[in-house]
């Protein structure tokens, strides 16, 4: 009985040790077969062309095929859904942009917790915003463009991209911390507000990303009065912050970063934050990241998690003060 007894209990730790291996081996083999990066855009836009451009070095780095996989909808919050309910086994990764952080202000309970289900793994790239207005305007920098405003009986007209979008939240900022009435005229993305601002008389001025502006700025139909960064942008150096022009606190950029299920092991996601922050200092991926209007901004996983909820805090408060409720 005595020898059964060993036999079963020596076969019984065996049997543990058999299924700890795989496990075991599930983390130190990782990634073993193709990776999915959910862009919760649309193919061909910033998101989606950076999201590829990251993937195809983390390809030949890893060895694995890291598969774009574009899940668009409901202000992104369908492509963060997927990837916040999807398995914690590292084979499922969200390519995040600055909407995840504005998202719960504006439409209240997701069927997802943005704090909790989520967890950051490394952030990519930022997308500065910059102050434009057209080029006939009388005037020439921020100030002057506040001062008018405030000379105004309806103060500010912006254009914005979208009700809720970044560059509506930065605009109610700037009008809050100018102390300036404002108005934000809302469009069907950036060329249509692009169309009015040209013509000049309806818009004073938008907030945009600078790719889509640049061929206006340098055929002298629009110009650049700053940046809503919290430096100088390397994309376009010559506009001076918002920050040196008197408004400290209008700081908006977009944003991506790499996010995966909150049940993702630590050494999973050090493994990703480590390879991710190894590409964006590659001069090559670099430049094909800054000609995209991206600027790379390497950094550690815990400091995209901090940068991430000073965000969310930041524009709950904004959205609140101004009343925006999605629609």
């Amino acid at each position: 009985m005595k020898m059964k007894r060993r036999t079963l209990l020596g076969a019984a730790a065996a049997s543990l040790c058999a299924g700890a291996v795989p496990r075991a081996f599930a983390q130190d083999d990782w990634p073993s077969r193709p990776v999915k990066i959910v862009s919760p855009y649309g193919a061909g836009g910033p998101n989606d062309i950076s999201a590829r451009l990251i993937g195809e070095y983390l390809a030949h780095r890893l060895g694995q095929a890291f598969i774009v996989e574009n899940k668009t909808g409901a202000g992104t919050r369908l492509g963060n859904s997927v990837v916040a309910h999807a398995p914690g086994d590292g084979y499922t990764l969200l390519y995040a942009a600055a909407p995840y952080s504005t998202l719960e202000a504006l439409y209240g309970k997701l069927n997802y917790d943005a704090r909790k289900d989520l967890r950051p793994v490394a952030m990519a790239a930022t997308v500065p915003l910059f102050l434009v207005v057209n080029a006939q305007a009388p005037f020439k920098t921020a100030q002057e463009l506040i001062a008018y405003g405030k000379s105004q009986a309806n103060g500010l007209t912006f254009g914005s991209p979208g009700y809720g979008s970044l560059p509506h939240l930065a605009a109610e900022l700037l009008y809050r911390d100018a102390g300036v009435k404002g108005l934000t005229v809302q469009y069907r993305g950036d060329v249509a507000a692009y169309t009015d601002l040209l013509a000049g008389g309806r818009l004073d001025a938008t907030l945009t990303a600078i790719t889509a502006a640049l061929p206006h700025i340098q055929s002298g139909k629009l110009r650049v009065l700053g940046v809503a960064s919290s430096s100088r942008s390397e994309i376009y150096p010559q506009a001076p912050t918002l920050r040196e022009q008197g408004l400290p606190n209008v700081v908006a950029s977009g944003w991506y970063g790499f996010m995966a299920p909150a049940a993702v092991s630590d050494a999973i996601v050090g493994r990703l934050d480590s390879e991710i922050n190894r590409a964006l200092k590659d001069p090559e991926l670099r430049q094909k990241l800054l000609a995209q209007g991206m600027e790379p901004i390497p950094g550690s996983a815990a400091e995209f998690g901090k940068f991430i909820s000073a965000e969310m805090d930041k524009w709950s408060e904004v959205i609140r003060k101004a009343g925006i409720k999605g629609e």
